[in-house]
């Protein structure tokens, strides 16, 4: 589940104020929160329930997660929106939805399943019935009425069931109008037979192929008979059901308004008079029907040549059709990545040395990389790329704009977890720079650490340290303290979390530590010249102390660093006009420290000759 760049909406809940304890359940797309009432057991119930529903998903998150319950939101939106343009909207995508799964649904049949004659029409029968579920809801209508079989859509749901070849259904309905007609009781149980004597193959029964074909036909030529006889002659209803079950042509053209489509007359078709066809043979039933459904001045739509194509098996006609007529790289990409894992596309490779799933993901991932939340989903896809994969991930990852230190986070560890360090480095220097121009020391430490730049990290830690002579006191203590190992990136780096080092030292008391880590700071040429009058100073409370802190040799080594400090300063200032004050200052400083050192030189020296003696 991608992560989002910005914080969550926010959802008030009136019971959180007045303290009433809450209980929260996740769901498939939402959460259930609840309010509860404890009691003294510390058992509770429920009291009122809140659903946080999710905002109804852009276009592109609808094409991604394609399921009913998008479909239902989109359509719940359509209807109740009170803009025309938003409705129209959302209703040309649940159109897009609707046509999306019909193919694919069409394509697991004659594709993956691969089903054999015999099973192949069981199976087109349930794609039908899976997408014409009007019926349903029709027939829910004429039972829930007074009286079913006087409902004027009653015949109409009867013969739909007959098209579908849902025969115990339609035999249902026909009780209810056998029992108002005890008169023509006979007639109707004429037909209860003919229907309940249908054959139907069982690919798992022990009925050969040929066996099933045999009483196939005798069944259909009972049926014809009864038709010739004018078996039900005297009811217009039965009779027309007589003649869908011989398969009649003019019939079921007739009845063009129930079956709704050519693909539903084909499948209709085929059941009654083809129920064998073999794979090879459905292009040109699909063909004929198309032909025979569609008016003579009607073009076909974009969705019809897709079926037609994949009832051809042109499997890359398919993938063609749809990518030219649907407005998303998300169904071609899919489709055809199933297509190649089921090892259907295997001799299909592209003249620029990809193979065309891999081109088809990489062009929808691409797409992704432009939404706002979705360029997170966009790495998955690029990392089951194994040819280009990488190289537009690392192309697409410089684009992501890095609006936040939150998103940049998400991109660095993306990055990180795939080893792609110029990357990792090129975000690291990006935000430090920001961070920097911010004043924002800490962060700007922090993200100069991460790209290991040794010169940006010199840099920021002569700012630290400009800061402390600023102000006396060090900024994001935090992460100073807590450097470890990363304060080796440069010398400046490594004299800022050493002087930290003292700095807690001292404050814990423990001065000769204290002392001695100052003293290396110096003499081992961490510490910038610039900062020895400041590290000189500091030594001043630890010369002062009643015990002697320094020993001789320190104090001998402090002298070292003052004079050389000194020569230093007098050969830089030669010349130069320095303030008068800065320079009273100076010499103060200078004085002050040549004191307390000559009084600390002596003082350790008595200690230490009396130690000897």
């Amino acid at each position: 589940m991608e992560e989002v760049d910005v914080e969550p909406a926010v959802t008030n809940i009136p019971a959180a104020s007045s303290g009433t304890h809450l209980g929260f359940a996740w769901g498939p797309g939402d959460i259930l929160v609840y309010e509860t009432l404890y009691k003294a057991s510390g058992k509770c119930r429920y009291q009122r329930i809140h659903t946080l529903l999710p905002s109804v998903r852009d276009p592109a998150t609808s094409m991604r997660t394609k399921n009913p319950t998008c479909m239902e939101e989109l359509q719940q939106v359509a209807v109740s929106t009170k803009v025309a343009e938003v409705a129209m909207q959302y209703g040309n995508q649940v159109s897009i939805l609707l046509a999306i799964e019909l193919i694919w649904n069409l394509c697991e049949v004659l594709f993956i399943d691969a089903a054999p004659a015999g099973s192949l029409l069981l199976h087109l029968l349930d794609w039908v019935r899976l997408h014409k579920a009007d019926v349903d809801e029709k027939a829910r209508e004429v039972l829930q009425s007074e009286s079913p079989a006087e409902h004027r859509d009653y015949w109409d749901v009867v013969v739909s069931y007959v098209l579908q070849g849902r025969l115990e259904e339609a035999r249902q309905m026909l009780v209810k109008q056998a029992t108002l007609q005890p008169a023509a009781r006979k007639m109707y149980k004429q037909m209860d037979t003919l229907l309940s004597k249908m054959p139907f193959y069982n690919p798992g029964g022990t009925q050969t192929l040929t066996e099933f074909d045999v009483k196939w036909r005798h069944w259909h030529e009972e049926v014809d008979r009864c038709l010739q006889d004018n078996s039900f002659a005297s009811n217009k209803h039965l009779e027309l059901i007589c003649k869908i079950l011989v398969g009649d042509e003019d019939t079921l053209l007739e009845h063009k308004d129930l079956l709704s489509t050519w693909y539903h007359f084909l499948v209709t078709r085929l059941l009654f008079c083809h129920p064998t066809v073999k794979p090879t043979e459905l292009h040109y039933y699909a063909q004929s029907c198309l032909t025979m459904f569609l008016d003579s001045r009607s073009v076909p739509e974009p969705l019809d040549s897709i079926l037609l194509a994949a009832f051809e098996f042109d499997i890359h006609q398919v993938i063609k059709d749809c990518s030219i007529a649907l407005n998303n790289w998300w169904f071609v990409a899919h489709l055809t990545d199933l297509l190649d894992h089921c090892k259907l596309l295997q001799s299909h490779n592209l003249h620029f040395g990809s193979n065309l799933r891999e081109f088809l993901l990489l062009e929808y991932a691409s797409g992704l990389f432009t939404h706002h939340s979705l360029w997170q989903l966009a790495v998955d896809y690029f990392d089951h790329c194994p040819e280009f994969g990488r190289v537009y991930l690392e192309l697409q990852i410089e684009r992501v704009p890095l609006d936040t230190e939150r998103k940049a986070l998400k991109v660095l560890r993306i990055c990180e977890q795939r080893q792609m360090s110029e990357q990792v480095r090129s975000i690291c220097k990006i935000m430090a720079m920001r961070a920097l121009r911010n004043n924002r020391l800490g962060s700007a430490l922090s993200w100069s650490i991460r790209a290991k730049d040794a010169a940006f990290a010199t840099l920021i830690s002569e700012r630290f340290l400009q800061d402390y002579c600023a102000r006396g006191t060090f900024s994001d203590l935090d992460l100073i303290d807590n450097l470890g190992p990363a304060m080796l990136l440069s010398d400046r780096l490594t004299f800022l979390g050493k002087y930290r080092e003292f700095h807690k030292l001292y404050g814990e008391k423990r001065f000769r530590e204290a002392s001695k880590l100052l003293l290396s700071l110096m003499t081992a040429k961490i510490a910038p010249r610039s900062f020895w009058m400041t590290l000189l100073t500091d030594a001043l409370p630890l010369l002062e102390q009643k015990e002697v802190i320094f020993s001789a040799d320190q104090t001998h080594e402090l002298m070292f660093c003052l004079e050389e400090l000194m020569s230093s300063l007098n050969t830089t200032t030669a010349g130069t006009d320095r303030p008068m004050q800065d320079e009273d200052i100076e010499v103060t400083k200078v004085e002050l420290l040549r004191l307390a050192l000559a009084r600390n030189l002596a003082m350790a020296i008595v200690k230490e000759g009396t130690v000897e003696a």
